[in-house]
């Protein structure tokens, strides 16, 4: 079979990285004399890296990052920012345990910048994620429930490995959004991770978010069930501990948590 003929039934056969590589692979193989087992090997890993690129490609895509941020780009000199961990959680091992990353810091500390590195690195290592500006998310979230679809948002977003609310207390949204978004980050619970970013201290999230609850409403008795939710929620958080640089002096620097308390902040509403 001739080159030309070989390099059209790789594309018929949609072996788009063996057909990239086939002429490197094949004088690499006259060159150095090499076994056909080497040269169809050597074949098949162009296929399968090319398949995991446009697969990475894709998930990025559908991702919907607004930046290409990466962690190599961040300068964390003169930060108090712990690049150890920033790395750490780059890696995603905080995926397999379905645990949330909160970035807390004032306007222009970084925290969405590393919030998409994250994601992208996570991404690259095959997980699949999703970035919402948390406003939108909620404006999403309260046509669905006009429409009558309600629960179709949370549905697919639990198929996926962490979704990004990116600048959560920024603007201001009505109590029935903020009752939609605890819905929904009570379903990603144990399902999918979270990561938050916020200009908000842990007290402040909840105080923000009911900012438009009616005061004068009779105050409704917790399920027993949630209330036993939150108290676990309460003993995760007395666990955990700041992961933030102890030396930060920003009086507003961009830290992060790796737990569970945004959970309880959204569920006080």
């Amino acid at each position: 079979m001739e080159r030309s003929e070989i390099l059209a039934t790789m594309g018929e056969l949609k072996l788009y990285g063996m057909k990239a590589a086939f002429d490197e692979i094949i004088a690499s193989a006259v060159k150095r004399q090499h076994e056909p087992q080497r040269v169809v090997g050597d074949l098949l890993a162009a296929e399968i890296a090319e398949k995991q690129a446009r697969s990475i490609k894709y998930q990025i895509t559908i991702a919907k990052l607004p930046l290409a941020k990466d962690v190599a780009d961040f300068a964390f000199d003169g930060t108090p920012i712990n690049e150890t961990l920033v790395h750490d959680l780059a890696g995603g091992n905080f995926l397999g345990h379905q645990r949330n990353v909160v970035l807390v810091g004032g306007t222009g500390t970084g925290k969405t910048h590393l919030a998409i590195a994250i994601a992208r690195a996570c991404i690259r290592a095959g997980a699949r994620g999703r970035f919402f500006n948390v406003v939108d998310l909620v404006n999403k979230l309260e046509a669905e429930a006009r429409a009558g679809r309600q629960g179709r948002m949370a549905d697919y977003l639990a198929r996926m490995d962490f979704i990004v609310l990116d600048e959560l207390g920024y603007l201001p949204f009505a109590q029935s959004g903020g009752q939609l978004l605890f819905h929904l980050v009570s379903r990603l619970y144990e399902q999918s991770s979270v990561i938050v970013t916020t200009n908000l201290a842990f007290g402040e999230m909840a105080v923000r978010l009911r900012r438009r609850q009616d005061d004068h409403r009779a105050p409704r008795p917790a399920h027993p069930s949630l209330r036993h939710r939150r108290d676990r929620q309460r003993e995760l958080a007395l666990q955990e501990k700041a992961l933030s640089s102890p030396h930060a002096t920003d009086p507003e620097p961009a830290r992060l948590r790796n737990t569970d308390q945004l959970r309880r902040a959204v569920s006080s509403l």
